[in-house]
């Protein structure tokens, strides 16, 4: 992406290779290809460059608007200071400060990360557990039927895995807590390891 500067201000920004008029001359849009940059610097078109120092994991923050500068003969992209997401729930109200609520009568709740979090983990054990859930149908059905003990010892093994889950999102204080819950690194032996627990390897 490019910016035109004329007089030391920013006047076009351009997607993608096109003709261009800067002051009174029509350039085509093949110099974008065949200009050299210092050629291209000369008549103002700058290739933007990106500053994402403060610009941080849109799961976790809310990013502002990106801005762009001229200074130094570059042209910068880069953002301002971004706000964390919520980590809790709170009840939803409108501009006035009046609860949102539904065609029940029930208080609206917008939900913070960690329950959006949590409801994840839920989802997953849930799909986890499906996969065997018909060797409980059918030592319903069946009177006859055991169902085997790993089976047994597996699905436990994943309830506990969410319970202890969910107990590590609850416990973080912070939004940078909770991202680090899901960030790997690499051991010594090239294995990849998070903080948070890992549902056990399914049968």
């Amino acid at each position: 992406m490019y910016a035109i500067v004329e007089n030391n201000q920013i006047t076009q920004y351009v997607n993608f290779p096109k003709s261009v008029v800067i002051g009174d001359v029509r350039y085509p849009a093949k110099i974008f290809e065949l200009w050299s940059k210092a050629e291209k610097e000369s008549i103002g078109i700058h290739e933007i460059v990106v500053d994402q120092t403060n610009y941080k994991d849109p799961e976790y923050y809310i990013n502002t608007d990106s801005s762009y500068t001229f200074a130094n003969n570059q042209v910068t992209e880069s953002w301002g200071t971004a706000t964390p997401k919520r980590l809790e729930d709170e009840n939803a109200v409108d501009q006035n400060g009046d609860p949102i609520l539904d065609e029940d009568g029930n208080q609206l709740i917008n939900f913070g990360l960690k329950t959006v979090k949590k409801k994840i983990i839920k989802e997953q054990a849930s799909g986890l557990l499906e996969k065997t859930d018909w060797h409980n149908h059918k030592a319903l059905d069946d009177d006859t039927y055991t169902i085997p003990e790993n089976v047994k010892t597996y699905r436990a093994n994943v309830r506990a895995k969410s319970n202890e889950m969910e107990t590590q999102i609850d416990a973080c204080t912070n939004v940078d807590e909770l991202k680090a819950l899901y960030e790997y690194t690499t051991q010594e032996d090239g294995t990849q390891t998070r903080p948070l627990a890992e549902f056990p390897k399914e049968i």
